[in-house]
Parts: structure tokens; sequence; C-alpha cells
């Protein structure tokens, strides 16, 4: 159970990083992403996004 938590916290640490560069290339922008604005802080919500990306990591295991 340790190796996930690591795993989660990692991949949202490099995921937070990388959000500038993905929204620039349309990952983040997506129709069925939404952005929560509560009390002047912006949450994102990227379903389409998670959707796509989980389809892209799977096909790559798939060919790995």
């Amino acid at each position: 159970m340790l190796k996930w938590l690591l795993v989660t916290a990692i991949a949202l640490f490099l995921f937070s990083g990388l959000l500038p560069w993905l929204r620039r290339i349309g990952i983040g922008r997506l129709p069925g992403d939404f952005t929560l604005r509560l009390f002047g802080r912006q949450f994102p919500i990227p379903l389409a996004s998670t959707v796509l990306l989980s389809l892209l990591a799977a096909l790559v295991a798939k060919l790995i």
C-alpha cells in the first residue's frame, strides 16, 4: 500500500508541475474538462483529459 501512495504522490507532483505545458498542447481544455471557481480560487476538474491520458497509458502498456 505504501508503494501505491508513493506512486500517486509522485504522479500528482509531476502532473501539477507539467500542467502549464499540458494546457499549451490542449490537455486540460478539452470539452468535458471543468474549472470550478470558489472564493477567488480555481479548481480544475479534468474529466476528459483523465480519460484520454488513461487510454493513452493503456495503449502504451499493451504495446510494451
